[in-house]
């Protein structure tokens, strides 16, 4: 059974930093393509950034050079180091397989205000 937990949301100051976490279990997670995913109030969910089982990462415009997506193949952890931080960065994040998306977890929240 796949399993996917977010966690390491909260507030934050416009132009802070924050690191997000996606614990992952029942996925070939070594093999995966694991993505990042964002829902901002009154939006749809869109892709942040997703990085291949090759390392290779892949981001959206608006988070180029602001966020960073790494993983921890012994922890079965994928990241999201998320720096410089702006207002419409703020909704709750979640993590899936890129290709092979599964059941959604809780996401986390995060708000980037002032």
């Amino acid at each position: 059974q796949v399993q996917l937990v977010e966690s390491g949301g909260g507030l934050v100051q416009p132009g802070g930093s924050l690191t997000l976490s996606c614990a992952v279990s029942g996925i070939s997670f070594s093999r995966s393509t694991m993505g990042w995913y964002r829902r901002a109030p009154g939006k749809q969910r869109e892709l942040v950034a997703r990085m291949d089982s090759r390392g290779t990462a892949i981001y959206v415009d608006s988070v180029k050079g602001r966020f960073t997506i790494s993983k921890d193949v012994a922890k079965n952890t994928v990241y999201l180091q998320m720096s410089s931080v702006k207002p419409e960065d703020t909704g709750v994040y979640y993590c899936n397989d890129y290709y092979q998306q599964n059941a959604w977890g809780q996401g986390t929240q995060v708000t980037v205000s002032s």
